[in-house]
């Protein structure tokens, strides 16, 4: 029951895609990576949210939370307050530049060089970073949720190539070359359209089960006695759990919410380019951001499935020696039926496929536009760029796919993620920033705050003895990040006092969209800012 579930929902989510976008322009790069601009907000929404919540989020902050409680909602509840931003800042700056990527908008704005470098880190971080991390977290999501090792009969050590090689490692690799495979499929033959429509039906199911997930988890907690009664034993059984106010032995103390963790969440939702293509693909400045918005809203209801399971799942398994990270997995086989447990892992692969087929169709636009069109065959007509590009995706997610399985061992998939991303986030996000706000910067000021960030950041992290130095001057990581940014944005403001541009740079216009903002869209900025004002008095316990 629990396979023919899974297959019945994933058949269905690609018939209907299938069916709607069967006629679309795949061959052009603008119909290839941004669905021939055409999205609306549904499907902006959609698609945003599925992109954003694949396995690392779903397994990894649940892992989190089981970890730490509901203070990790930080990653989910401040990114409302990144998505606002973006929605009334960001977005309308770049979608009236007529950009596909973000490395193109630094290229508008500042040099040819600084457009290569943004690339080449872009390019090195999804391939090493992203697109591993979403492989790995979803093998070991779908190995816990659908019991891998009884479903294949893998439950003793396996002889390959002479060595013993144990169960779990086996069901690994292969769980990740089968999401792998199925999804550089997926990527290979579809447009942007293909994968927001995709992402918007499984972001129904989504939601769908991840409401289910917490339903059935609080009736175990209260033995059947209703949702109500189990979350009332929760937080009698671990008051200290349910507070959102991060401790110095959490993993977001209270005081980094507003240096290293906005900053991260700023870069997320507003210049990364496995999320923001898809608003590139707007049909208009409005339809941009009602689907900018409506993604904030709908993470307002993000730590209802993606914290309070983890937190759940300590209640309930934390005596057992459950990981962090195999937490979700193991709640979700162990409260639901079998028939909706296939119905949620077919959800749970969309989510995997959706993030990975993300971070693949940015890779490959920012290979074909940042590198091919550039520097490989600056002549080539777009069906070669687009060509060029779909094998490039094939390669990375091959090399991907080996490089996921080594990512185990993690204490938390998740802060390893946040810990890797802010290697690049912060330096790029402050040249974003300063790009936009400051017309005298140069060319030479932005590329030399990316390199001197990425150093900075990457010293602390891998050379020895650096690490504890700094934190005894910092306390958290998340404090030094944040000085990171504010020295890199006065390093670019000095250099432009000293040396600025010749000319001040302008925005042009070059988009074919129309770019008269929403009406509603400061109101709804405001509620939705109170509301995350709201949330966090709640369960504050200072």
């Amino acid at each position: 029951m629990t396979l023919l579930s899974f297959l019945a929902f994933t058949l269905f989510a690609a018939f209907i895609t299938f069916l709607i976008t069967r006629k679309d322009e795949k061959g052009t790069s603008d119909g290839f990576f941004l669905g021939g601009r055409s999205l609306t907000f549904p499907i902006i929404a959609g698609s945003l949210l599925l992109t954003n919540l694949s396995t690392e989020q779903m397994v990894g902050l649940n892992g989190a939370a089981f970890k730490d409680g509901l203070c990790v909602m930080a990653w989910e509840v401040v990114a409302v307050i990144a998505l606002v931003i973006m929605a009334l800042f960001f977005l309308p700056r770049f979608l009236k530049s007529g950009i596909t990527t973000v490395p193109q908008f630094l290229e508008n704005r500042f040099d040819r060089s600084t457009q290569t470098l943004a690339n080449m880190i872009f390019l090195l971080a999804y391939a090493f970073l992203l697109i591993p991390i979403i492989l790995y977290s979803g093998a070991v999501g779908l190995s816990e949720m659908l019991d891998l090792k009884a479903l294949t009969g893998i439950n003793q050590p396996v002889d390959i190539l002479g060595k013993s090689v144990e169960p779990d490692t086996v069901i690994l690799w292969l769980t990740v070359f089968m999401i792998g495979i199925m999804g550089s499929l997926y990527s290979r033959f579809g447009s942007l359209k293909t994968l927001a429509v995709l992402d918007t039906i499984n972001g129904i199911g989504l939601l769908v089960g991840g409401f289910m997930i917490a339903w059935f988890a609080l009736n175990r907690v209260s033995d059947g006695g209703g949702v109500a009664e189990g979350f009332k034993m929760l937080k009698e059984a671990n008051p200290e759990r349910l507070n959102s106010i991060g401790t110095p032995e959490t993993s977001v103390p209270f005081s980094t919410l507003f240096t290293g963790v906005a900053l991260l969440n700023l870069f997320y939702w507003c210049t990364n380019q496995q999320i923001i293509q898809r608003t590139f693909g707007a049909s208009s400045l409005a339809e941009g951001q009602k689907g900018v918005l409506l993604t904030a809203l709908l993470k307002l209801l993000g730590p209802v499935y993606l914290v309070l399971p983890g937190i759940v799942a300590y209640h309930l398994f934390a005596q057992d020696g459950v990981s962090n990270d195999k937490a979700y997995g193991t709640l979700v086989r162990e409260v639901l039926p079998p028939h909706l447990t296939g119905f949620f892992a077919a959800v749970m692969v969309g989510a995997i496929l959706s993030s990975f087929n993300a971070a693949l169709n940015s890779t490959s636009a920012l290979f074909s536009i940042g590198l091919y069109h550039h520097v490989i065959n600056p002549k080539g007509s777009e069906q070669q760029m687009v060509k060029a590009a779909k094998i490039f995706v094939v390669a990375i997610a091959i090399a991907a796919m080996f490089v996921a399985p080594l990512l185990a061992g993690q204490d938390s998939i998740f802060a390893y993620l946040q810990d890797m991303n802010a290697i690049y986030f912060i330096p790029i996000f402050a040249v974003v920033v300063v790009g936009m706000l400051h017309p005298r910067v140069p060319a030479k000021a932005a590329t030399a705050a990316m390199v001197t960030g990425l150093a900075m950041i990457a010293i602390k992290y891998f050379v020895p003895g650096v690490a504890p130095a700094v934190d005894k001057v910092f306390r958290y990581n998340f404090h030094f990040l944040g000085f990171t940014f504010a020295f890199l944005i006065l390093m670019m403001v000095v250099w432009a006092a000293v040396a600025p541009r010749k000319t001040a740079w302008k925005l042009e216009s070059g988009t074919p969209i129309d770019l008269t903002p929403w009406k509603g869209a400061k109101w709804a900025s405001v509620v939705l800012v109170i509301i995350v004002i709201a949330i966090y008095s709640t369960f504050a316990k200072f």
